[in-house]
């Protein structure tokens, strides 16, 4: 995106930025946001690989524990995210982007020293805590700082980052595992990922739109004079200044509820299956003949084919074509693969993996509605409750799916995530705005009416 034109600096006093400087810093602003989305698919899947090496190595280690350790980072993102977007629309963006990550860093190299189910737990739900808030400011930051034209493509290439993440893992964790690494080291590879963008992240400027709602008009002005162009400024200037601070009862109030119960519970029927599925892909896929590392890989691998393709068209094809059809394909597909449990099984691994490709292309969507449904003064909230929302499930879903596959068994555990899509797939055909193209400040104004 060509960036041109005069600037001014962070306090409005007059300055001159290059367009390379520009560059520079929209590479380096989205660098540091995707790897936030990075490290939260990495911790996700990290887990799943050393799962059999916890549960026969740690004294207590029960399968209810297991179920508890993949999900309580999921736990720690259902209550950092509301806390988070609220944070961040008092307060500011920058802020809590910088401390999420420092307590994401201290969280993660304290897996080197855990050695019980609790210490483990309580451990990776601050660092759900921390992943949490990254979703409640990460996404609404980029959101604000990129044009529209690119602004569905940028938040959805943090989905690819999100399953990159999974995958990179799942293969560490996999080979390292094998290799006879402790448990406690595989974990916690997450650190130095962690410190890098804690390093990138120093110095990012403060959200112009937020600071525009907050009345801090000429800061607000410096920072687009500096970082943006003059199409960002002439967008800006038709939101509101100055007006009332958002608040949790403006998310459920005549004009806002609608986006409020669509990204809540579209976010929570696109990952509850494939957390479930993907996390404990060697279970399921082992009743059906497929061992080894293949089968959960070739998931991840198609998971992010399915972002890729979407990303590719989302800001020429209508947001709601890419979020609702796909729903009831997928879960049709999954129907198929409960009720056909004699399949051979490379046809029940090709189900498996069109699931995964079809979930992937639409959960691309939970990373770009959020950011552009909710105005400006419950951005950050709106997005750290849709958050939560989509984590109560998945959490959920890892907790219970182990007893699932204990007790019910593989094929009825796969028909649960048929119906938990098929319920996604209901409420997004009712609900599911159509975005694409628009200004923030239109989308709000919009909202408002």
């Amino acid at each position: 995106m060509p960036l041109t034109g005069s600037a001014t600096a962070d306090s409005g006093a007059s300055a001159t930025t290059s367009e390379a400087f520009r560059k520079k810093f929209q590479i380096r602003l989205i660098a540091v946001l995707v790897g936030g989305m990075f490290l939260d698919g990495y911790i996700l899947g990290i887990i799943g690989p050393v799962t059999h090496t916890i549960e026969t190595s740690v004294v207590g280690m029960t399968t209810a524990w297991i179920g508890l350790e993949a999900a309580s980072a999921l736990i720690g993102i259902m209550i950092g995210s509301p806390i988070g977007g609220w944070l961040a629309d008092k307060l500011g963006r920058k802020p809590l982007l910088f401390w999420d990550i420092i307590l994401f860093a201290v969280a993660s190299a304290a897996q080197l020293f855990v050695d019980g189910p609790l210490e483990l737990f309580l451990v990776r739900l601050v660092m759900g805590l921390a992943v949490g808030i990254e979703y409640a400011v990460g996404w609404p930051l980029l959101a604000e700082f990129a044009p529209t034209h690119l602004r569905g493509r940028l938040l959805g290439g943090t989905v690819i980052a999100w399953y990159a993440g999974f995958c990179v893992a799942y293969i560490v964790g996999y080979y390292l595992d094998s290799a006879g690494v402790s448990w406690n080291i595989v974990l916690a590879t997450s650190t130095p990922i962690a410190v890098a963008i804690l390093i990138g992240r120093i110095g990012l400027p403060e959200s112009p739109l937020w600071l525009w709602s907050k009345g801090k008009e000429e800061q607000a002005k410096g920072i687009v004079g500096k970082y943006l162009d003059t199409d960002y400024m002439t967008d800006m200037v038709k939101a509101k200044s100055g007006g009332p601070a958002g608040s949790i009862a403006m998310l459920f109030s005549p004009s806002v509820w609608r986006s409020t119960l669509f990204t809540a519970g579209f976010w929570a029927c696109a990952v509850t299956p494939y957390f479930a599925i993907a996390t404990f892909a060697d279970n399921l896929l082992k009743d059906f003949g497929l061992t080894g590392l293949l089968g959960g890989v070739s998931l991840s691998v198609f998971a992010v084919l399915g972002v890729t393709a979407t990303i590719l068209v989302v800001d020429r094809v209508k947001r709601r074509t890419l979020t609702v059809p796909p729903q009831w394909i997928a879960a049709i597909v999954l129907v198929i693969a409960g009720l056909w449990a004699g399949a051979p099984p490379m046809i029940m691994l090709a189900l498996f993996l069109l699931f995964s490709f079809l979930n992937a292309g639409y959960t691309a969507m939970t990373a770009i509605y959020p950011s552009e449904v909710f105005p400006t003064e419950v951005r950050g909230l709106g997005t750290g409750f849709a958050a939560a929302g989509s984590r109560v499930g998945a959490a959920a879903g890892l907790f219970l799916i182990p007893m699932s596959i204990e007790n019910l068994g593989v094929p009825t555990t796969i028909l649960i995530a048929a119906a938990i899509t098929f319920v996604g797939a209901a409420l997004s055909q009712w609900l599911a705005p159509e975005t694409g193209g628009k200004p923030l400040s239109e989308l709000a104004e919009n909202v408002s009416h």
